[in-house]
């Protein structure tokens, strides 16, 4: 058996085996989105494989990226102060649970570093970041610090609940388009949204090759599937459409991508819907060839896993 096949072999028990019953209901919504847009990678897209965690080496400072990866998150929330048990709750939606006394040791300790500082409210302690995280910095040395986990799962929520409520989030601009058809106007928009989703999930698992706790090959051939059902999707889409669009809507504002405001999930609306209306003919062919393309894959996936499981063992 190759080496791909055997990485795909275990990124997908890996991921069966956690994608059974998400932790938390905001992964459960992303779950069912990703099952329904793109059932290839269902088993694949949230897996997290750290070696640092599976060895038990450098595991403190693993723990220091993730909560910090955890306060990155709030911070793009505009949430400016976070308790432990907030932290705690948080950590727990994306990674193996850890005792309060441990997240309670390393939020002092990152205070000591003087990465953190904290505010009293009464009983209450509120950990702060000193500085505010940087933006534009190559992700290579960005990851070096903060887990970029948390943050890209929070926006593949995001455009999930837009994909999911479509209907209700075009309702108020709908007027602007006359007698076009409602339903094929809502399928382009949740089209284009699963996209931007699948985007999400590529440039996460793009950051997680550099992370210094992560096991690269496994993630590596995660974004390549990942990277597959994407082009899939979008490869005689306009540039607006595949590049231009996707591109500046699924990147996180760390990494120059926009930032997802109060206010600002109006204009995206707005923006999807006008691609979703002037492309109307590139979208139809696109998903009558992308849903011929994935019929096929799945059936030659399963056909390659019948046989895999038929070959004889050898000794």
């Amino acid at each position: 058996m190759s080496e791909k096949f055997e990485i795909d072999d275990i990124l997908i028990e890996r991921g069966r085996l956690e994608g059974v019953e998400p932790a938390d209901s905001d992964l459960n919504l992303t779950d069912k989105v990703i099952q329904e847009y793109a059932p290839e990678i269902q088993f694949l897209y949230h897996i997290r494989d750290d070696e640092s965690e599976e060895q038990q080496i450098k595991t403190g400072r693993l723990h220091e990226s993730r909560i910090l990866g955890i306060f990155l998150k709030f911070y793009l929330e505009k949430k400016i102060k976070s308790t432990t048990r907030e932290v705690e709750n948080e950590y727990k939606k994306y990674f193996k649970e850890i005792a309060r006394s441990t997240t309670s040791t390393y939020l002092n300790m990152l205070k000591k570093e003087s990465t953190l500082y904290t505010e009293r409210d009464g009983r209450i302690v509120h950990y702060i970041f000193r500085e505010q995280p940087p933006k534009g910095m190559k992700p290579f040395w960005f990851t070096r610090i903060f887990c970029i986990v948390p943050a890209y799962f929070q926006r593949g929520y995001d455009f999930s609940i837009l994909y999911v409520n479509a209907e209700k989030y075009m309702r108020p601009y709908m007027n602007k388009y006359g007698d076009v058809d409602k339903e094929i106007l809502i399928r382009n928009f949740r089209f284009i949204t699963g996209l931007i989703i699948l985007n999400i999930f590529k440039n996460r698992s793009s950051k997680c090759i550099d992370c210094q706790f992560s096991k690269r090959e496994v993630y590596k051939r995660l974004q390549e599937k990942i990277s597959l059902a994407f082009k899939d999707r979008s490869d005689v889409l306009p540039q607006e459409i595949s590049e231009d669009l996707v591109e500046k809507y699924s990147e996180i504002s760390v990494f120059n991508g926009t930032a997802i405001e109060n206010n600002s999930m109006d204009d995206i609306v707005k923006e999807i819907l006008r691609c979703a209306d002037i492309y109307k003919k590139d979208l139809d062919f696109q998903i009558m060839v992308s849903s011929r393309r994935t019929s096929s894959r799945l059936q030659h996936k399963k056909a390659l896993e019948t046989e895999r499981r038929s070959e004889p063992f050898s000794f």
